[in-house]
C-alpha cells in the first residue's frame, strides 16, 4: 500500500492517542507539512491512557478517510496499533521520523509515560530505531483530557513551531546518542519567551485513590482517581511546567537502572546541550 509519491524525500508517520478526528493531530501535522511524506495514522476514536498495548486478541481495521485539509488514516484499535498498521501495511517501510500527538492534556511523571497512549505510540515507534517526538499541551481541567478533542479549541502556534524546529534537526542529524523519544510537553499559557528545560522524569504526578460507589441493585463499583502533586525536584518535568516552562524529556527504551543513576538523577550536560542544540 506504499503511496509515497517522492521516495527521496524523508518519510513522516503522525499519530496519537486521542483519535484521527483531534484537533491535535492536525496541528502537529502542520509542524511537520513540507519537512517530507507525511502519513497520518491513528485511532479511529479515543484511547487515552491504553499505553504500549497492541491488540492480539481482535483483528484489526484500517479505513482511508479525508479530514478538512488532509487524508489519513484512521484504525480501528490502540495507537501502538496505528503505528504497527503504518509501518507494515501502509507504508511498507520505516520512516524516518515519527510525531505522536499533540495530546490534550499534559504527559509528564513516570506515571503517564508508563500509561500515556501518546508515549505508546512514540515508544512503538522507536522500537524500531525511528526518532520520536511525543507532544503535548497542558490543560488546567482534568476533565479535558477526556473530552471529544474533534473541536477543542486551543493556540497551537507556538508547539508547531517547537516541533518543527526539533523535527527538522531530527531528519538532519538524528537523536543524541542514546535518546529514543523526545517528551515535549508544553504549559498551558506559553509564549515565545516562554524558558525551555530539559528535564528527567518525576516519580509521580497522581497522588492514586480509588472511590467507591453502588449501583441501583446496592452493588459496589469503583473509579480510580485521585489529585494531582503540585511539585516536585528542580530538574523535573513536573517542576518545570508548574513554573510554567516548556519541559523536553529524553526517554531510552532501556528501562535497566545504569550505575550511575545509582548515585545521581542529574541529567548529563553534554545530553543537555545535545537536545538544547535541537531546538535551533
Amino acid at each position: 500500500m506504499n503511496r509515497d509519491p517522492h521516495p527521496s524525500m524523508p518519510t513522516i508517520l503522525v499519530t496519537n492517542d486521542d483519535g484521527v478526528y483531534s484537533s491535535g493531530i492536525s496541528a502537529i501535522r502542520q509542524s511537520v507539512d513540507g519537512l517530507g511524506n507525511v502519513t497520518v495514522a491513528a485511532p479511529s476514536m479515543q484511547k487515552s491512557g491504553v499505553g504500549r498495548s497492541v491488540s492480539v486478541f481482535e483483528p484489526l481495521r484500517l479505513s482511508e478517510i479525508k479530514l478538512e485539509t488532509f487524508d489519513a488514516y484512521a484504525v480501528a484499535g490502540t495507537p501502538a496499533d496505528s503505528v504497527i498498521l503504518a509501518i507494515f501495511v501502509i507504508l511498507d517501510r520505516l520512516p524516518d521520523l515519527c510525531v505522536s500527538g499533540f495530546n490534550i492534556g499534559e504527559n509528564i511523571s513516570t506515571d503517564t509515560v508508563t500509561t500515556s497512549g501518546t508515549i505508546g505510540a512514540a515508544l512503538e515507534s522507536a522500537s524500531y530505531g525511528i526518532p520520536t517526538i511525543a507532544a503535548s499541551i497542558q490543560v488546567t481541567d482534568q476533565g479535558d483530557k477526556f473530552d471529544d478533542h474533534r473541536h477543542y479549541e486551543y493556540d497551537f502556534d507556538l508547539g508547531i513551531d517547537l516541533v518543527r524546529r526539533i523535527s527538522k534537526h531530527a531528519l538532519k542529524r538524528g537523536f543524541p546518542d542514546g535518546v529514543d523519544v523526545l517528551n515535549v510537553n508544553i504549559p498551558r499559557n506559553a509564549t515565545p519567551d516562554t524558558r525551555v528545560e530539559i528535564t528527567r522524569l518525576s516519580r509521580k504526578i497522581f497522588k492514586t485513590a480509588v472511590s467507591e460507589r453502588h449501583d441501583p441493585r446496592g452493588r459496589p463499583y469503583y473509579w480510580i482517581d485521585g489529585d494531582l502533586v503540585q511539585d516536585d525536584e528542580a530538574g523535573t518535568d513536573v517542576h518545570a511546567l508548574v513554573r510554567g516552562y516548556v519541559s523536553i524529556t529524553p526517554l531510552t527504551l532501556d528501562s535497566t537502572v545504569g550505575l550511575d543513576q545509582l548515585t545521581t538523577w542529574a541529567i548529563p550536560e553534554s545530553l543537555v546541550a545535545a537536545v538544547e542544540t535541537m531546538l535551533g
